[in-house]
């Protein structure tokens, strides 16, 4: 598939979804008081714009992507322990913040060049290997398997590796800001990860294909979709 090229369009919507986010997380982290309420606020706002603006399929792949992100925060944060926000809680900003992420992943994928597939696979393995002999990262290598296990499902193989690589900077600057933080030792399974982990990206793959299949089922005939395209008609 070639690539598209870039329009104004596209520059400033992608420009935009990133100061949302990386402008969220700040304003979350250095405003103690009003710094979250705002936030949630403001990307809700931001979600709710662009849900009203996209196509019908597209909204409803939109809706789906924070409900499952929801379930999947509430599982990997509150339950299973991965990680924890700075106020221990999930932020309500966080699920329409993943919606926005793939919006933004969407775009980048569009105009990605097709040896990304390869690229970024090839260029994390290394480090995987690395981190799981060292035992620093043993759940890297089965979060790593995971991401493989999505390239090779033929479904949005550029969408998964360009969401690998954003959710891997979205995941350094949370972390590096302090709105969340990963434990080191993995409950129930007894590895071991860093903060964040490398191949965390395999989350947001497994988001995407639960999101297509799911909202595959509301539309039984006409073409199908392979990723949650996001099209907003702003």
């Amino acid at each position: 598939m070639r690539s598209e090229h870039w329009n104004r369009r596209d520059l400033q919507r992608a420009l935009l979804i990133t100061g949302i986010v990386a402008g969220g997380l700040t304003f979350d982290q250095l405003v103690e008081f009003w710094g979250q309420t705002l936030t949630n606020l403001g990307i809700w706002a931001a979600f709710l714009y662009w849900l009203r603006g996209a196509r019908p399929y597209d909204r409803l792949a939109l809706a789906v992507c924070v409900l499952y992100a929801t379930l999947g925060e509430i599982f990997l944060s509150l339950v299973w322990e991965l990680y924890e926000y700075r106020l221990a809680n999930v932020p309500l900003f966080v699920p329409p913040g993943h919606a926005l992420l793939f919006m933004l992943g969407r775009i980048l994928a569009e105009k990605a060049r097709d040896w990304i597939v390869w690229f970024v696979p090839l260029a994390t393995a290394p480090f995987v290997f690395l981190l799981a002999i060292t035992g620093l990262g043993t759940l890297d290598a089965l979060l790593f398997a995971l991401f493989l296990l999505c390239l090779l499902s033929g479904r949005a193989s550029k969408l998964y590796s360009v969401m690998f690589v954003l959710a891997l900077a979205m995941e350094i600057y949370g972390t590096w800001l302090g709105n969340w933080a990963w434990d080191i030792d993995v409950p129930w399974l007894g590895l071991t990860t860093i903060n964040p982990p490398l191949a965390a990206g395999a989350f947001y793959c497994m988001l995407d294909l639960l999101v297509v299949a799911t909202a595959a089922r509301a539309r039984p005939t006409g073409p199908g979709i392979d990723s949650l395209a996001i099209s907003p008609s702003r």
